[in-house]
């Protein structure tokens, strides 16, 4: 009896998922100024926050080039997007991050 493999494709397909990241940006000119999201792709969002071209202007892309600094990954998007509001909402989560991270969110980094 011969066993029928699946095809390359649906074998990545199969035991591929997507992440969830939250991320922290910091603007490169400002070590102050912070940015927090999510997305399911880091690279094409930070390419996002830093394009100026956009007939659309986004707070990121209206205040510089910015830097990312820190990020989470998550297989849930709901643990992401609770992550995010406790960031966003609850000034003592953020604290404590920035206290975690401080030598990330210096200008010299």
């Amino acid at each position: 009896m011969q066993v029928e493999r699946p095809a390359h494709s649906e074998f990545y397909c199969s035991i591929m998922f997507i992440m969830y990241y939250l991320y922290l940006l910091r603007r490169e000119s400002n070590s102050r100024e912070t940015y927090i999201g999510y997305t399911n792709d880091l690279k094409r969002r930070l390419e996002e926050h830093n394009k100026h071209t956009s007939t659309e202007r986004s707070f990121t892309q209206e205040r510089g080039d910015w830097k990312l600094v820190y990020y989470e990954a998550y297989s849930a998007k709901e643990d992401c997007v609770a992550r995010e509001k406790s960031l966003k909402q609850y000034g003592s989560s953020l604290g404590h991050l920035k206290k975690r991270i401080r030598f990330s969110l210096s200008i010299e980094n």
